[in-house]
């Protein structure tokens, strides 16, 4: 509009238009806050001094897990435990083989001992008839003698040794020094004072089974 315009309209009365108000310019944000990589370089930055601080401060060794140390020691033990029984096992065979060999040994000397006191002395006579049965080693024995070796045997004056597989008639005697170096050795040593029906061998019409093997 132009100036003339504009001055006969305000002497007519008009009023010219209120204009806008202007609003005040915003501040500028700082250029450091708007700059690209600074907030970004100042995180980083603490982050390092941080992480140096943490470097620098003093932390107690750190324990490996004891998982893995407990099944080797459990193992460890449950072999030890095994050798242990092993070498036990393996005394008590050569202890027990031991005294094997040494219960041979002796038995060998018994016997040789016993050969030398009943050689000579046997009383066993070639002609002699009558069977005196008698229970040794859980089978049935015999030995012949004459009638009066029979009632010297049941009275218990005499007795029976086996030596190598032979029955040896002696007199009660020697019967006792036989019995001290090797009791097993005796086979019939007759107790004078047992009732007579606690030996059924004893009697010489006591009949032998047919069937019986010797």
């Amino acid at each position: 509009m132009s100036d003339s315009l504009r001055d006969q309209l305000l002497g007519l009365g008009f009023k010219p238009p209120a204009r806008p108000e202007r609003k005040p310019a915003q501040e500028p944000a700082r250029k450091s806050a708007n700059r690209p990589g600074h907030g970004t370089g100042a995180r980083t930055a603490e982050g390092a001094r941080k992480s140096a601080s943490d470097a620098q401060r003093p932390r107690g060794k750190a324990r490996p897990p004891q998982h893995g140390k407990s099944r080797t020691r459990e193992e460890i033990d449950l072999a030890k435990a095994y050798a242990i029984r092993a070498q036990k096992e393996k005394d008590e065979r050569i202890e027990a083989e031991r005294l094997k060999q040494e219960a041979a040994r002796e038995r060998r000397e018994a016997k040789a001992r016993l050969a030398a006191l009943l050689e000579g002395r046997a009383l066993n006579d070639p002609v002699a008839e009558i069977a005196r049965h008698f229970d040794y080693g859980g089978k049935i024995k015999r030995i012949h003698v004459t009638p009066a070796q029979l009632k010297a045997l049941n009275a218990g004056e005499l007795g029976v040794v086996q030596l190598d597989g032979r029955y040896l008639l002696v007199d009660a005697a020697l019967l006792a020094q036989a019995e001290a170096i090797f009791a097993p050795a005796i086979a019939l040593k007759v107790d004078p004072s047992a009732r007579a029906q606690d030996d059924p061998y004893a009697d010489p019409r006591f009949q032998v089974p047919d069937d019986l093997v010797w």
